[in-house]
């Protein structure tokens, strides 16, 4: 583990002494202070939704996942930071939590421009349809809200995620990827017939096999969330049970991350 630890900060420098090269969609200037900190830290950001409810929630999520990557793994993120995606620079950040809701309002164009630039730079968004608990009929982008909010992002086909796929082993060994809820399908970027060349390879070959997108509907950040002292917020199943579920969750959180950042810091 001390190897991959030492391997990983070398590749987390290698790539923070590349950072003004791969900042060149920004405008001249500097970047917004919390931003470039955000860089240096590998900050968690979330969608601003509207809703103070999700927001809140998606904040304490990504501070629950924050402080556990930071016990457990060499990763160290700084506070979350709320994006409003018609607003904020997105170039200096790499993964982004997009709580779906039904009244949020659609990105602006300019916004959707920012947003495809960030996926194709090997940025992630993992889009949390938070309805597990009804189940998910059909594949993803059924669900009306989230079909209108992803339609305009230059997305790959997307599939269930395989048995073998780097995300059920990036860290912890995962079969299955529960939230509040759980029993849902993930869906990340298919993957290609053998042979396959660019451009139909897609995005794999741009973002080092890291899918841009993750779709699920299983409530990740009210299971990742805690309050000020460190406690849970959300109960997440029933007794013994139910904390194992929180504590899968939180492992999955964790080969997100991790998974993000390998496509990003080799």
């Amino acid at each position: 583990g001390r190897m991959i630890g030492r391997m990983f900060s070398a590749a987390l420098a290698a790539f923070l002494m590349a950072l003004p090269a791969a900042a060149q969609d920004t405008p001249p200037g500097d970047p917004a202070p919390q931003l470039a900190a955000a860089a240096r830290q590998v900050a968690l950001a979330h969608v601003l939704t509207g809703d103070p409810e999700v927001d809140e929630a998606a904040r304490q999520g990504l501070d629950g996942l924050s402080l556990e990557l930071t016990l457990r793994t060499t990763v160290e993120p700084g506070p979350p930071l709320g994006i409003d995606v018609d607003q904020d620079d997105l170039s200096l950040l790499t993964f982004l939590y997009w709580p779906v809701t039904p009244d949020q309002p659609a990105p602006s164009p300019q916004a959707y421009a920012r947003l495809n630039r960030f996926l194709r730079s090997g940025g992630v968004i993992l889009f949390d349809t938070r309805d597990g608990d009804v189940a998910m009929a059909g594949g993803p982008g059924s669900g009306a809200d989230l079909q209108r909010l992803a339609a305009p992002l230059d997305i790959p086909p997307l599939a269930p995620v395989p048995e073998d796929h780097v995300l059920t082993r990036s860290f912890y060994l995962l079969q299955d990827f529960p939230g509040r809820w759980q029993g849902n399908p993930l869906w990340v970027e298919a993957s290609a017939p053998s042979g396959d060349t660019p451009p139909a390879a897609g995005f794999r070959t741009r973002n080092d096999g890291v899918s841009p997108v993750v779709i699920g509907a299983n409530d990740w950040a009210e299971a990742w969330a805690i309050d000020e002292r460190g406690l849970p917020t959300h109960q997440v199943g029933r007794g013994i049970e139910g904390e194992r579920q929180r504590e899968l969750a939180l492992r999955f959180g964790i080969n997100l991350i991790m998974y993000v950042l390998t496509g990003n810091y080799k």
